[in-house]
């Protein structure tokens, strides 16, 4: 989830790839962006619907998730090769989109609390699968480039997380058709926009050590 975009890194073994000065530049990351890009880009669409039909803040906010990824992705993409600069600034430009992500989904979800239309489970849970099945390819794809710079790593780390949040919205789905109520889709869509603003937060912090740093020049 672009929710989730944030560049802190977990480093996790080394091998081809798996060095951190790696910067996205090789025709094979490329190709993996563009099709990551792809599968954000059709999944926006898809779940952006669903959520209007079935009446789902967590679904739509989902949606905006994948939004974020492929704007964020596309961002990556253009900057790579480009000065450290460069790539920081453009690291503010995604964390900035966040924060108005982030406020889209919190206006959205109160708005829905003072109407509190009833979500259908059934559509919540099934767009809810193929959201995560579309995350866990992205996963899949990007594997072999989970550590490099920072914007290599937050790819990477974006869409991990995307895949975590998709498993909290099957939670809402089930949990609403259970209880009967519209709040777990409520609380996910309101956990969902706290995880975009925590990684605008944190992608800023970055973006700002960056160039502060003598190589952005």
């Amino acid at each position: 989830m672009g929710a989730s975009c944030s560049p802190h890194s977990h480093h996790q073994g080394h091998g081809h790839h798996h060095n951190h000065d790696f910067d996205g530049a090789s025709p094979g990351f490329r190709r993996a962006l563009w099709a990551v890009i792809a599968l954000n880009g059709g999944m926006f669409v898809v779940e952006m619907s669903a959520g209007a039909l079935s009446n789902s803040r967590a679904l739509q906010a989902d949606a905006l998730d994948f939004l974020g990824d492929t704007l964020t992705y596309g961002i990556s993409l253009a900057v790579i090769g480009m000065p450290l600069a460069v790539r920081a600034r453009a690291a503010q430009v995604k964390a900035w989109s966040l924060v108005a992500m982030a406020l889209l989904v919190l206006g959205s979800t109160l708005w829905q609390v003072l109407v509190l239309a009833m979500p259908r489970a059934e559509v919540m849970g099934l767009v809810g699968l193929a959201a995560l099945a579309a995350n866990v390819a992205s996963v899949l794809i990007l594997m072999r480039w989970r550590d490099g710079d920072s914007n290599v790593r937050s790819v990477w780390l974006c869409s991990r997380n995307d895949a975590i949040g998709n498993v909290a919205v099957l939670a809402a789905a089930l949990l609403v058709a259970w209880t009967a109520t519209p709040w777990p889709d409520l609380i996910v869509a309101g956990f969902m926009a706290g995880l975009f603003l925590r990684s605008a937060i944190a992608i800023l912090r970055q973006a700002k050590g960056e160039l502060a740093s003598p190589s952005a020049g």
